[in-house]
């Protein structure tokens, strides 16, 4: 349990940082307002769903082998 623990806070830190480079270049590129609070809080969201998705059907996976 320990290891999906880790996965979430290394995903989370990873995907704010990598989603406000990203959002501040599309705003640049889409001329639009730089808002960081709502791209980290999706980045952050995104990558939970991505990680404790990925780990599930691992999970699942194994025990019908």
């Amino acid at each position: 349990m320990g290891k999906i623990i880790t996965a979430n806070i290394v995903a989370i830190f990873w995907a704010i940082v990598y989603g406000e480079i990203i959002g501040y270049i599309g705003s640049a590129l889409e001329v639009m307002p730089y808002n960081p609070g709502v791209i980290g809080l999706t980045a952050a969201i995104v990558a939970l769903i991505g990680v404790n998705g990925a780990y599930f059907l691992s999970r699942t996976s194994k025990k019908t082998e």
